[in-house]
């Protein structure tokens, strides 16, 4: 993108200048932006416009503070304060007709072109010698110094039908502007400095500051802060998701991955399999759509390159038993602290559910597989087939100088179906078993007739499963309503597209064996008063067909499933039934499902981090947990009627025909094309809600021009300040408040 900050007087043309220098650019096909500052300006008052000239789409609309290059078309505004933020290279193109050398003091080292702008449009008539109309004349110069031709000035000035001597003069300009670079050493322009002084209308700095101290006349005034956004409250692993975000935005996906990966080694599992809390607290939902902050992290992982490793250089040790998102996440942020660590899994690869829980539809192996070699290049060192039981958790204990226990949810729940619901010939099996039997090619279903009890995301993958398998029929039993269910309602509605069928409302009772097949008695249930969950509890209904038979070939348990402490110590000492085995020697930290049940993976990623900096906290004294979080910016801080509505940008889905037939990754993700940028569009979206993104509206609708940008902060001039809200009203996330006085 160029950007371009005209200086000008009130009268001299500068917006219509701005305008002209993008229409010519537009009709090159470029994506082109041009507006002034407008407020009480008059004849003669300093003001400025703004270009921005980009081969895409412009969707930032803030006044340009670090400009590619400047324009001055009153000879009384040449001074370093012109170039106040302009990039080194850019060119400053004067309007005097003084050679370029004349001003080596005030630019040593610019890119410096002059034209006597002035003297050419006096001389064609365009105005006086008083208040000339150098606009179209300066036109010509800035043609020649960006490189433009003569036809693109004519073209420009056609479109707004100026004719005759705008065009006579433009070409001269054309003929005429010199070009140099100034002799010195580049130094970048200081900060303003007002000595204390306050302008005043008969001052030569016509339209500066007012004279009077109007500051003690409010009652209120202005000030900044920052709030919690909802998406980074909302999300369990702990991530900066607004920040994140705001890089996507700008393209800068090394940077998003950067910010991601300091709280989470899976971005690209997050990104297919997360629930997506932080989309559920979007305030943007409450306006269009909510950011598709999953999508847009799934394309950052996919995208970006990954920093190099860090390694080992702590003398502590840290043993870390399991190997599923919790362990994983641990050992990943122990060793970047530093750590040497361990990890500990009973089976025969790394992942615990991440592989053996989660079908590769929804989570390709190779995708977690890089992403787990990645935690491991950190100097971690697995032990696979290693099963850890009370006496070797109490020799890690004495190995080690810190334990940590991330076991996950082991014991799956059963359902007491009668005497013959366990020897059915395995056709009665629990969800978690028959997953990870699939990945190892070890069932088949194909023309079966097949029942899934339960209403999480094991429930769902079991029955999407049971479909891929080639199964007749795949019916879903819950006791309560779609609407309530705890599986992800994306996986839900993909499944019943794919012909899954679901009986809410339905009870399980009993099971028995009927000519070969499976009958399971079920009883229909009806939504009473709310249960220690929150959710309406399910109640027998008492009408004559209440209780009724379903018949199947294959009856699959998703119940959930409760961790399992038989390994957990009780205090200090370790047990093996009645035989004390000893002390533990080392602190040890549970985390993950095995501590809380939450029950999802960015869940666990979050409780294995918090795990490791208690761990961390302990062996070092070092304290990193981040500070209590600031109030969150909820919708009624947001001023959703500033932002234009846009819809959200969805990523690929393969058709429901499609997907019945193969185990290939349903969501696709973004298309992923140089020409649509779905990711940064989508990034772009965000509200950036309580978090200042330099927007410059308070600085450009307040009245008394006292809001001024200060790098890349803001300063309020109380002395000026009567109070009027203004700045706080237009600041569209809730930074910028009114505090009594």
């Amino acid at each position: 993108m160029i950007e371009l900050t005209i200086h000008g007087r009130g009268g001299q043309g500068g917006v219509t200048l701005a305008k002209l220098i993008a229409t010519a650019y537009f009709l090159r096909d470029k994506h082109v932006q041009a507006f002034g500052v407008y407020a009480a300006e008059r004849s003669g008052a300093p003001l400025q416009a703004f270009v921005r000239i980009d081969d895409e789409e412009i969707t930032n609309h803030n006044q340009v503070s670090q400009p590619d290059h400047v324009i001055v078309l009153d000879p009384t505004l040449i001074g370093p304060q012109v170039t106040r933020g302009l990039k080194p290279e850019g060119w400053v193109i004067l309007n005097t007709p003084q050679p370029a050398v004349a001003f080596a003091e005030v630019f040593a080292g610019r890119n410096v072109a002059v034209v006597d702008g002035t003297g050419i449009a006096v001389a064609q008539g365009l105005g006086t010698r008083a208040v000339p109309i150098v606009n179209t004349t300066m036109l010509g110069a800035v043609a020649r110094v960006f490189g433009l031709e003569l036809a693109d000035v004519e073209a420009a000035l056609a479109s707004v039908r100026f004719h005759g001597p705008n065009v006579d003069s433009a070409r001269e300009a054309f003929e005429q502007v010199r070009q140099t670079t100034l002799p010195g050493e580049f130094r970048p322009a200081a900060p303003a400095e007002t000595n204390g002084h306050v302008a005043g209308i008969l001052d030569a700095d016509v339209g500066g500051m007012p004279s009077i101290h109007t500051g003690n006349w409010a009652t209120r005034a202005p000030h900044r802060r920052q709030l919690t956004p909802p998406c980074n409250q909302g999300c369990p692993a702990g991530n900066d998701v607004r920040s994140f975000v705001e890089a996507a935005g700008r393209e800068d996906y090394a940077a998003a991955l950067e910010i991601i990966l300091k709280t989470s080694p899976f971005p690209g599992v997050c990104g297919r399999v997360c629930p997506a809390p932080c989309m559920t607290a979007c305030n943007r939902g409450d306006f269009d759509q909510a950011v598709n902050i999953r999508e847009i992290e799934r394309y950052v992982a996919d995208h970006a390159p990954r920093p190099e490793p860090t390694y080992p250089w702590r003398a502590h040790a840290v043993a870390v038993v399991g190997s599923g998102p919790a362990g994983l996440s641990a050992a990943y942020t122990l060793a970047r602290l530093g750590y040497r660590v361990e990890i500990f899994e009973g089976g025969p690869a790394l992942g615990g559910l991440l592989r053996t829980g989660i079908p590769e539809y929804r989570l390709p192996q190779h995708m977690m597989a890089d992403e787990i070699e990645y935690i491991l290049a950190h100097g971690v060192l697995p032990h696979v087939n290693h099963f850890v039981d009370r006496q070797e958790l109490h020799r890690l204990s004495t190995t080690f100088d810190a334990v940590f226990v991330g076991t996950g949810l082991q014991v799956s729940r059963g359902l007491k179906l009668g005497p013959e619901a366990g020897g059915s010939e395995g056709r009665v099996e629990q969800g978690i078993d028959f997953l990870d039997r699939v990945r190892h090619q070890d069932v088949s279903v194909k023309g079966e007739d097949v029942v899934v009890i339960g209403g999480g995301n094991t429930a769902i993958d079991a029955a999407r499963t049971a479909v891929r398998l080639g199964a007749h029929r795949v019916r879903v039993v819950y006791r309560r309503t779609r609407d309530q269910m705890p599986a992800i309602m994306e996986e839900v509605n993909e499944g019943l597209d794919e012909g899954v069928e679901l009986h809410e409302l339905v009870a399980p009772l009993r099971m028995h064996e009927d000519l070969g097949r499976l009958v399971l008695t079920c009883q229909r249930m009806r939504l009473g008063e709310p249960d220690e969950s929150g959710r309406a509890q399910p109640i027998p209904e008492t009408t004559e067909d209440a209780v009724f038979d379903l018949c199947c070939d294959r009856i699959i348990l998703a119940l959930g499933q409760s961790a399992d402490l038989s390994i957990v110590p009780e205090g200090a000492q370790v047990r093996d039934h009645h035989r004390l085995v000893g002390l533990t020697a080392a602190p040890i930290f549970l985390g993950g499902d095995v501590a809380d049940n939450a029950g999802t993976v960015t869940a666990a990623i979050g409780g294995g981090r918090i795990a490791a900096l208690h761990i961390h906290r302990t062996l070092t004294g070092e304290d990193l947990f981040p500070p209590p979080a600031e109030p969150v910016a909820g919708p009624d801080v947001i001023g959703m009627q500033l932002f234009a509505h846009r819809p959200r940008q969805e990523g690929l889905v393969l058709r429901p025909p499609d997907r019945r037939i193969t185990f290939t990754e349903v969501r696709r993700g973004f298309l992923d094309e140089p020409s649509h940028r779905p990711a940064a569009l989508e990034a772009q979206r965000c509200f950036s809600c309580g978090v200042c993104n330099q927007c410059d509206r308070c600085v450009q609708h307040c009245p008394e021009g006292i809001v001024r940008r200060e790098g890349a902060g803001y300063e309020f001039d109380y002395s000026y300040c009567k109070g009027c809200g203004l700045c706080a009203s237009q600041c569209p996330r809730g930074v910028v408040y009114m505090a009594q006085l």
